[in-house]
């Protein structure tokens, strides 16, 4: 009997398996799906275009819009605000074009990136630490997108603002819930599609929703009669405070895309080439969310004249309008509010359900690829019922924005390993060998030098972290945490280039080599038994000839 069940319990388990290639290993099942081999030539679709309407798409949203609220109501003038985000959204751009090319030149993710850094097995713990934040900001995102659902739904029924409560003691209502949950649920087929599909969602939304936002610009001028005293207001600080806060504003702008800094390559491994990846992302990131920045401080400073105060939340200011009545206006909000839901579902999908489904590929290949782990993203958002979060006085999103910044040192690690240690050179069929003789193995699958290098850019913020999410802590703690992002990845980069400069790493190169663009359907699969330690040769295409990568540019 209980070899039946064993039978039976093997069966299913060899059903729930996803693809993979034939001839791998145990340990390699723990190590390598189709979602996680190098993107074959087919499925190499993105083009430069793809990715300006992948980020114009994703540069509107609410959080951008009021990005520069922070900063002017602390004392900046308007434009100095603008000027910051300008500033650290260039600043971003550069960090994610260092990290997309990685994906760009070899087509691989984050979590096989990572392998270089921080070891075969010693990459989990970034993957899970990314895996589960992009959980629970998708329920957060999904909450704030169930907000739009809501005002699209009370410019059709007005009713639906006064609908009988059911789920008293909830921390929430039937009419929130109801709303959180269609957004939830509508936003589920487009998890299904393959990654290099996706982007004609992000195609449409770069059409639909700047149109969208130019409307909400040009209708909030329209009834103020002008833009408002807010571009007439000057800024009220002078000297150090003034200069602080001009640093956390451009600080607040990188913090914001310090988890897109490390998966980018989740994305830009579908580039056609590794250039329709960079200056594609170098100008839009900037251009695009100064721009929804602009339009934000523009309309809430028109705001101020047609409500006596300043509305910051564009899902705020829209409800307003609802309350003052009429079919215009109805019709307005629900163009826009649907615009805005488009939004929230793009960088939902690229920021959080891609990247987790990404990662958790990784923690469990043989049984999740993109689109399970997706999925399975999609019901943590939901049990973890984001509204208690967003409910609570406990600082929890200012705990969620100040924990991504630790990012920062995973991107350290990374991009100085790629850069500097190994001068783009990756041997990209050892990032899948469990092998404890491949260059990637290090001890027990872990790397020393990047955990080392990552504890330390931990530290250098971890008591500023502290003071941020309400603790007492000295000012130096706090002026050094106002360089968060800067400071944790110079620190994790520099003690990481000089670990392996006093204790070098093996596969690296003595010059500039990156030997990963030209690969043609990679096979990961040892060539002979667990027992012999020959190694497949694979090849990679040069405009010599042929040229056996595994035994070039090494020392």
């Amino acid at each position: 009997m209980e070899k039946i069940r064993q039978s039976k319990f093997m069966k299913l388990a060899d059903k729930l398996a996803v693809d993979h290639e034939a001839g791998l290993t145990s340990a390699q099942l723990m190590l390598a799906n189709e979602d996680l081999k190098p993107v074959e030539p087919e499925r190499r679709q993105w083009g430069a275009w793809n990715f300006v309407g992948f980020w114009i798409a994703d540069s509107f949203n609410i959080n951008t819009w009021m990005i520069s609220s922070a900063s002017i109501i602390n004392g900046l003038s308007w434009w100095e605000s603008w000027i910051t985000v300008w500033v650290g959204y260039s600043i971003a751009a550069c960090f994610i074009c260092s990290t997309g090319r990685i994906g760009a030149t070899y087509h691989i993710s984050f979590p096989v990136v990572s392998r270089a850094s921080f070891g075969i097995w010693g990459s989990l713990w970034p993957v899970f630490n990314r895996a589960a934040m992009a959980c629970i900001w998708y329920g957060v995102q999904s909450w704030i997108g169930g907000t739009c659902v809501y005002l699209m739904i009370r410019s059709i029924w007005n009713s639906w603002n006064s609908i009988p409560n059911t789920m008293e003691g909830s921390g929430t209502n039937t009419r929130d819930f109801v709303s959180f949950f269609l957004f939830w649920l509508c936003s589920l087929p487009a998890i299904w599609f393959p990654v290099h599909k996706i982007r004609h969602l992000f195609t449409v939304k770069a059409y639909f929703v700047p149109l969208a936002g130019l409307a909400f610009f040009i209708w909030a001028i329209v009834r103020a009669h002008g833009i408002g005293p807010i571009v007439k207001q000057k800024g009220s600080l002078t000297g150090s405070a003034h200069a602080w806060e001009v640093i956390k504003g451009i600080m607040s702008a990188i913090a914001n895309f310090a988890t897109l800094v490390v998966n980018d390559p989740d994305f830009a491994r579908f580039a056609r080439k590794p250039r329709d990846a960079f200056w594609s992302q170098l100008f839009t990131i900037p251009i695009g969310f100064a721009v929804t920045s602009f339009i934000g401080i523009i309309v809430s400073s028109s705001s101020t004249v047609i409500y006596g105060k300043p509305i910051w939340s564009p899902l705020d200011l829209l409800t307003n309008f609802l309350d003052e009545g009429g079919s215009a206006q109805r019709f307005g909000v629900f163009v826009i509010a649907t615009a805005f839901a488009l939004a929230q579902l793009g960088t939902n999908i690229a920021a959080n359900s891609v990247s987790a489904g990404t990662d958790m590929t990784a923690l469990l290949p043989k049984y999740l690829n993109i689109r399970r782990g997706g999925y399975i993203c999609a019901i943590v958002g939901l049990c973890m019922c984001p509204w208690n979060l967003l409910s609570t006085t406990n600082n929890f999103t200012t705990y969620l924005s100040a924990y991504s910044v630790f990012l920062s040192s995973i991107a350290g690690v990374i991009i100085c390993d790629y850069y500097w240690v190994r001068k783009g050179y990756l041997q990209t069929r050892d990032l899948y060998s469990a092998k404890k003789t491949g260059p990637y193995f290090y001890t027990l699958g872990i790397h020393w030098r990047g955990y080392a290098a990552y504890i330390s850019g931990i530290l250098i913020n971890v008591v500023g972290f502290a003071g941020a999410i309400g603790r007492k802590v000295p000012p130096g703690a706090t002026y050094i945490y106002n360089l968060n992002f800067f400071c944790g990845f110079i620190i994790s980069a520099a003690v990481y280039f000089l670990l392996c400069h006093f204790s070098p790493v093996p596969a690296t190169s003595d010059s500039w080599l990156e030997v990963g663009d030209d690969a043609r359907n990679l096979s990961v699969a040892y060539a002979t038994s667990d027992d012999e330690e020959a190694v497949q040769e694979h090849y990679y295409k040069k405009d010599e000839g042929v040229v056996d990568i595994e035994s070039r540019g090494q020392h």
